[in-house]
């Protein structure tokens, strides 16, 4: 609520950020959460002039949603990039940056650039609040061989240019895991829930789309 307020007061600062050039942007939700969880985001970059795409795959729920190797979410990434003639940026939340990462890596001809917003891509996932509930809602375990696999890929430099936005007061998410020390990392102030709802936020991803 506190962050939906502070909408409300940056009213101006968002009408203010860089427009866009009309490149295709999928984003990615957190665990459990739908396309519905970004709208707010999806509308203000639209807004701005680039051509937003939810992921379109229902809830995240990990494999359940994109496949054991991703093989659903390239499906999806692939589909854009050839209805636009352009690589895709993805921007994910949380788990959804993470599955982003790995899209980068296994796709990088279709994927522009990646931006992750407070996604636990650069440690150990027990240094997070939330890895019991990943096992839960996923079916799979952090210890299983496929998983750590995907984490390890995810935690790689990507061939691509990655910006990782986190936060020192995330709350559920170590921040110094949400950022590697050798990628260009931008610092906010924000909980881990709602995160992708803070004008700071916002405004951080028009600033890193406009090449900032």
């Amino acid at each position: 609520m506190w962050g939906l307020a502070e909408l409300l007061g940056a009213r101006a600062r968002l009408k203010s950020a860089p427009k866009g050039d009309g490149r295709p942007v999928m984003i990615l939700p957190g665990l459990v959460n739908t396309d519905r969880s970004n709208l707010l985001l999806q509308r203000f970059l639209r807004r701005l002039g680039y051509r937003v795409e939810g992921w379109g795959l229902g809830r995240n729920l990990g494999a359940r949603a994109i496949g054991r190797e991703g093989e659903v979410l390239m499906q999806r990434i692939a589909a854009l990039h050839r209805q636009t003639g352009e690589p895709v940026t993805l921007i994910g939340i949380s788990l959804g940056g993470i599955m982003a990462r790995i899209a980068a890596h296994r796709a990088p001809n279709s994927v522009r650039e990646v931006i992750t917003i407070s996604s636990p891509y650069a440690g150990s996932a027990r240094a997070t609040n939330v890895w019991r509930s990943f096992e839960f809602f996923t079916g799979d375990r952090i210890d299983d061989d496929h998983v750590r696999a995907q984490a390890a890929l995810a935690a790689k430099p990507l061939p691509v240019p990655e910006t990782a936005i986190w936060s020192r007061s995330d709350g559920l998410v170590s921040g110094e895991i949400c950022h590697a020390p050798d990628a260009r990392a931008i610092e906010v102030r924000s909980s881990h829930i709602g995160v992708q709802w803070r004008a700071e936020v916002m405004l951080a991803v028009a600033g890193i789309l406009a090449g900032r």
